[in-house]
């Protein structure tokens, strides 16, 4: 062998582990966006739902709102 392919395999074997080693990261930022995302997802399930005497209270509010907003437009109910 020559030391010119002497230096292409050495090349070719320090590009395949720069390559591995680039791999690897990414899939290392790859779990770990995962990881966050099923973080954010199981954050929102830890919420509670309103109960229904809170939605009922809620809708009522609501409904006033509409209420006055149609007495301040003029608007006869």
């Amino acid at each position: 062998m020559t030391a010119d392919a002497n230096l292409w395999i050495i090349a070719a074997t320090a590009a395949l582990a720069a390559l591995v080693v680039a791999t690897h990261a990414a899939l290392i930022g790859w779990r770990g966006w995962l990881d966050l995302r099923r973080l954010e997802i199981e954050g929102r399930r830890d919420v509670a739902a309103p109960s229904p005497g809170a939605r009922i209270e809620l809708a009522d509010l609501r409904e006033r709102i509409r209420k006055l907003e149609a007495i301040a437009a003029g608007v006869e109910l």
